[in-house]
């Protein structure tokens, strides 16, 4: 009779086949508590204004504008507008775009700058108030100036941008330019998800999980979650397939959590693809996949996590899911151990590896732990 993996008494999360430590940059999980992402921005707002109906952009995370070649690196904080390459802006898209938006996606900033100012001084637009907000509160293009980003952002609430009102929040929450208030966050966060802000809707779920401001209230958590998991933000996703598999606050189903923890594993949330691969390798909530278990902690171990580097290294050993290759389980293996995961019964592999298999698995330890 084929059994699971041994535990490993080496975190506070329980997972299925083992104790775990979460993955490296999030914080630990307490079982049935609190999702690990603790509660902190998220990544830098951007207007929604490309597509307007869809999820807002300011809930995904924000990818660092490329330069171009030869241009000069964009503005730091605080640095003025000095960071504008030497070539003309590019024209928006055919069919039409979103020049300032697009400019900033990019790191033209001072383009940006100059289009949003542009369309402010031409009418009531809520999305260049908040791109104009965003500027100020970064310095990027511009020194950066706390009070002239709040005040943008106000001027973009007031014309109706749930982006500036979770923004708003974000600065009452942290204390930005102004002392730190989670009564106002809430209040703003609150009102900012009513109107169709995914991030606002996380953030005020994690506020009624913690219990800070608000009073602690688990299913009411759940509910924002799920309204900020509809915009395909990978933490909420998450947070709520931890509480629906726990049946923490909402009815425990395993089959919806599985379902949960796949699109939180497809949007890329590895601390979701390792416990994702332990539902299908047990069988939980959905069809016992050993093959897929793999691939899913090969995909988790190449992105860093410890667990899916132990537990991929676990599968290649014993040749489940996965053609038996001990020379590579033995290179996960450091590569895990390296990193604090340590396993007896993958020790005793790599002592017992001839010495030119022992060499080849540090090579490959050295490749694939950076």
């Amino acid at each position: 009779m084929r059994r699971g993996f041994a535990a490993l008494p080496t975190g506070a999360m329980v997972l299925a086949l083992a104790l775990g430590v979460a993955a490296p940059g999030r914080a630990a999980a307490q079982t049935a508590q609190a999702p690990p992402t603790p509660l902190t921005p998220l990544p830098p707002l951007l207007p929604n204004t490309v597509q307007p109906g869809t999820a807002a952009p300011a809930a995904q995370p924000a990818p660092k504008p490329a330069p171009k070649p030869g241009a000069k690196p964009a503005a730091k904080p605080g640095a003025g507008a000095k960071a504008e390459p030497a070539k003309p802006p590019e024209p928006p898209p055919a069919g039409g775009g979103d020049l300032a938006y697009g400019a900033y996606q990019r790191g033209y900033f001072l383009t940006a700058y100059a289009e949003a100012q542009k369309r402010v001084s031409a009418g009531n637009d809520a999305a260049a108030m908040t791109l104009l907000g965003e500027l100020y509160g970064r310095g990027f293009g511009v020194p950066q100036d706390l009070k002239k980003s709040r005040d943008w952002y106000k001027k973009a609430a007031d014309a109706g941008s749930s982006d500036a009102l979770f923004a708003l929040g974000l600065m009452a929450l942290t204390g930005q330019g102004e002392k730190a208030d989670e009564a106002a966050a809430a209040r703003l966060f609150k009102t900012a998800a009513e109107k169709g802000s995914g991030a606002a809707a996380y953030n005020l779920g994690l506020l009624y999980l913690q219990g800070r401001t608000v009073p602690k209230d688990v299913p009411e958590a759940a509910h924002w979650f799920e309204v900020a998991a509809n915009y395909d933000l990978e933490d909420a996703v998450y947070a709520l397939a931890v509480l629906v598999k726990e049946g923490n606050g909402v009815d425990k189903d395993n089959a919806r959590a599985a379902k949960l923890m796949a699109k939180a594993a497809r949007l890329g949330h590895v601390t979701a693809q390792v416990e994702f691969a332990i539902m299908l390798f047990n069988g939980v909530g959905v069809p016992k996949d050993e093959a897929a278990a793999a691939a899913m902690f090969r995909r988790a171990a190449l992105s860093g996590n410890a667990i899916a580097q132990n537990r991929y290294a676990r599968l290649l050993s014993a040749g489940r899911g996965a053609g038996q290759d001990k020379v590579a389980a033995a290179g996960w293996h450091l590569v895990a151990k390296k990193k604090g995961l340590g396993d007896p019964m993958l020790d005793d592999l790599v002592a017992k590896l001839p010495d030119a298999d022992r060499q080849k698995a540090e090579a490959l330890a050295r490749k694939w732990g950076g």
